[in-house]
């Protein structure tokens, strides 16, 4: 089935532009198998590398480093990153992946161990380069049509929401979520920035100006990133020649980082998830992360799942010096989710770099835009349904 799924769509040449930093990540997240089934719990952690690989390939990704710990398995990827526990499977692909035909492979692993699907959450920004993107990715009414394929029966249905300013379509949000039941309460951090400053960026290339070479773990000191939160274990790698990758983990708590640091398309991405919301305030996170790269422009999207009392600070919006806020939205979720999301622009002169020399590129399958000044326009099922005051 996966084969046939993948075959069906040809592969899109990669940009001759640049790199595309913005990642697509899923979550599948697993009820229990019976116990007689595996009575160590040991779930999706029972899969063995070559099981993994099956469907990493399916994606266009492989590993290239991996941490672990009682709790989970995490793996640095060529792109982006995977995250593995017994009932739940995280994978953050950037560049033209194919992330959402790994689904089939994903699935069917899952029933072979008799974990059946709990919930499944896709998210991503805007894409820089959207007209390099193969299928299933080329929009996201298209990635829509193939999560409601395999998420659309469960009991929510499929809700997709395209959130942010019609009038800033480079700071938009996209989502999709499914579920048969509310989630365990859970927080996850999901920040996007582009635009980085010159001397930041210039950290993360592999050889410097003055001839001399820089490792991941000197990338991850002289940045600052070891210091984000600084419990956290790192396995961390450096792209020839240029980029990093990054996993931290402490306890069941994880955080990621991906940057791309080329001038003209600068990105980087920070994610911090299932950490107790009591230990981190929202605030003081997001200023350790921007200390790090001073970019031009962010966003940050905060999913809740028990309420916002468990949520702490993070269930309010942000505020962060030198950058006024674009956006502020607050989309509720079936099973009661929240979404929080916000986008951010530099008002300091001379505290960033100059934003990036691609703002005015466009290309054939870039996503359409809507003409409202605020929307959440939302899918249910493969059909759109109520927008307001928004055009297709």
């Amino acid at each position: 089935m996966s084969m046939s799924l993948a075959d069906s769509w040809g592969s899109a040449p990669a940009s001759p532009i640049g790199f595309e930093g913005y990642e697509k990540r899923l979550e599948i997240t697993l009820s229990d198998a019976p116990v007689f089934v595996d009575p160590c719990g040991r779930g999706l952690r029972a899969l063995s590398r070559e099981q993994i690989d099956s469907f990493l390939d399916l994606a266009k990704c492989t590993i290239v480093s991996h941490l672990s710990n009682k709790h989970f398995d995490s793996y640095v990827l060529s792109e982006s990153s995977l995250f593995v526990y017994p009932h739940k499977v995280v994978l953050k692909t950037c560049g033209t992946t194919k992330l959402l035909l790994s689904i089939p492979r994903i699935l069917e692993l899952a029933a072979e161990l008799s974990l059946p699907v709990l919930s499944v959450k896709y998210s991503r920004g805007m894409f820089i380069f959207p007209g390099a993107q193969p299928s299933p990715h080329r929009s996201f009414s298209e990635e829509v049509s193939v999560l409601n394929s395999f998420f659309g029966g469960l009991k929510s249905g499929g809700n997709a929401y395209v959130i942010g300013d019609a009038f800033k379509p480079k700071k938009k949000w996209h989502v999709y979520y499914a579920t048969e039941e509310p989630e365990q309460p859970m927080v996850t951090l999901e920040m996007c920035m582009t635009g980085l400053d010159a001397k930041k960026a210039e950290v993360f290339f592999k050889d410097s100006t003055d001839g001399s070479c820089s490792s991941a773990k000197e990338m991850t000191m002289l940045s600052g990133i070891s210091e984000i939160i600084p419990e956290m274990e790192i396995c961390d790698f450096e792209f020839d020649p240029c980029g990093y990758s990054m996993n931290g983990i402490y306890g069941p708590a994880v955080s990621t980082i991906h940057v791309t640091p080329e001038e003209g398309f600068s990105y980087a991405s920070y994610e911090a998830m299932n950490f107790n919301p009591s230990s981190l305030v929202y605030d003081d996170l997001i200023k350790k992360v921007l200390a790090c790269f001073c970019p031009s422009d962010f966003s940050v999207a905060v999913t809740i799942f028990g309420g916002h009392g468990f949520a702490k600070s993070w269930a309010k919006g942000a505020e962060v010096d030198s950058y006024m806020c674009d956006d502020l939205v607050e989309q509720e979720l079936p099973g009661g989710g929240v979404l929080m999301y916000q986008s951010f622009t530099a008002v300091t002169p001379g505290a960033v770099s100059p934003r990036s020399t691609l703002d005015g590129w466009n290309s054939d399958g870039a996503e359409m835009v809507a003409k409202s000044k605020e929307m959440s326009v939302c899918w249910e099922g493969e059909k759109a349904a109520k927008k307001k005051d928004a055009d297709a």
